[in-house]
């Protein structure tokens, strides 16, 4: 029989230790025993049983579709799965394909009945453990971060995280190379009135890179240290919550912003002195309230619906003064070397002057609606489409209705 094994480890520890090494090994030595022929093998590397988006098991999912194999080899039904009901949604769609599991430390399922029961209560099992183990790291992160102890690895830009130790906890260190392009960013927006776009473009010219490593700094890595606290001794822990996703399978879509009363404060080094913190703070909210951005909400008619001939990217507002008087353009986002990503791959297709394109768009919408045969011709499309009932819709409600209190009981 044509055989395909599948393994899978959670962690990249437990892959560092050899588990799928040892899992590949009793599998291999199953599939000679018994005489199998193996087709294939299907591995996922530190992902986790509770999502269905691995790529190993999409493989598997696929060429049993494709009729490669006749069967799977796998350890237990946790390795499939630990949550149940995707064991289920697996092990079914791999039964319509005439695929069989065969579980080397389970007994067949097949048609017995106690083996199909013991598999539902392993599964039942695995998916309590997880969520045991879930709750205990998560209350216990809550425990450390009440301490003081910094429990995110991904600390902010100018810190480095010294882990705990058998005598001391975790804590951070201020990082110097780091902490001295912090204060060099706060200086230049309080005291050298520059921009965040200016001091983006000095950083990329002078090549520092950001802190992910890239050689363009963005708009939002300067914001979001411009307004982190932790610069002035406050690391705030427990700031967000994720959101189940409603798909089955799907990684958990979004994150929520919690309270400020259930933030975590925790105290570390400053960086920058209160006084300049507060000041940026001012600068933003001024900066933000004055924004060409918030100015006229109406002149623009196009703006969101416009595309760069050149590139494709998306064409943002941009006005400019000459003299007294005021000129509006349409501008590729690209154009900006941080949006493009380096100054060698902005794009060169020409601005365009707002007020001449707004009214050729105008005049072209009124050219057309004043045509009786153009708009016949919209409305017979219109009618001609399939009307959603009033049931559907309804239904379409309840639906998203049921998944957000769904949402809300399970972060309760």
């Amino acid at each position: 029989m044509r055989v395909a094994l599948y393994a899978r480890v959670s962690t990249d520890i437990q892959e560092a230790r050899g588990t799928i090494a040892s899992q590949l090994e009793v599998l291999r030595a199953r599939a000679v025993h018994d005489e199998h022929e193996l087709v294939a093998e299907f591995l996922d590397d530190g992902h986790s049983g509770a999502r269905l988006d691995r790529p190993g098991l999409d493989r598997l999912r696929d060429e049993a579709e494709a009729g490669l194999f006749e069967a799977v080899l796998c350890l237990t039904p946790d390795r499939l799965a630990r949550v149940y009901a995707y064991q289920v949604l697996v092990l079914e769609e791999l039964e319509r394909h005439g695929v069989r599991v065969l579980f080397t430390d389970a007994p067949a399922l097949d048609d017995d009945p106690q083996a199909r029961l013991l598999t539902q209560v392993q599964g039942v099992i695995a998916e309590y453990e997880r969520a045991k183990i879930a709750e205990r790291n998560r209350r216990g992160r809550l425990y450390r971060a009440r301490a003081g102890e910094p429990v995110a690895w991904n600390v902010p830009y100018g810190y480095r995280r010294l882990p705990r130790t058998a005598v001391a906890p975790a804590r951070l260190e201020v990082f110097e190379p780091e902490a001295a392009i912090v204060r060099r960013i706060f200086d230049d927006y309080v005291a050298g009135g520059h921009s965040m776009r200016q001091i983006a473009l000095r950083l990329y010219d002078e090549g520092i890179p950001s802190p992910l490593g890239k050689p363009m700094w963005r708009y939002t890595t300067i914001s979001r240290i411009l307004r982190d606290r932790a610069y002035v001794g406050t690391l705030f822990y427990n700031r967000t919550e994720t959101l189940p996703s409603s798909a089955v399978g799907r990684k958990s879509a979004r994150s929520r912003r919690r309270p400020e009363s259930e933030w975590i404060g925790i105290p570390v080094a400053t960086i920058v002195t209160d006084a300049i913190f507060e000041a940026a703070q001012r600068v933003c909210r001024d900066n933000s309230k004055w924004s060409p951005r918030r100015a006229e909400p109406g002149a623009w008619l196009l703006r969101g619906l416009l595309r760069c001939g050149s590139c494709g990217c998306s064409m943002c507002c941009l006005k400019t003064r000459s003299g007294q008087e005021s000129i509006r353009y349409y501008r590729c986002h690209k154009y900006d070397p941080i949006a493009a990503g380096g100054r060698d791959r902005v794009c060169e297709e020409r601005q365009a002057r707002a007020n001449e394109l707004d009214e050729i768009v105008f005049e072209q919408v009124r050219a057309t609606l004043l045509r009786p045969d153009v708009l016949l011709a919209g409305e017979t499309a219109l009618a001609c489409r399939a009307p959603v009932t009033d049931d559907d819709l309804l239904a379409r409600q309840l639906e998203g209705l049921e998944r957000k209190l769904s949402a809300i009981t399970q972060n309760r």
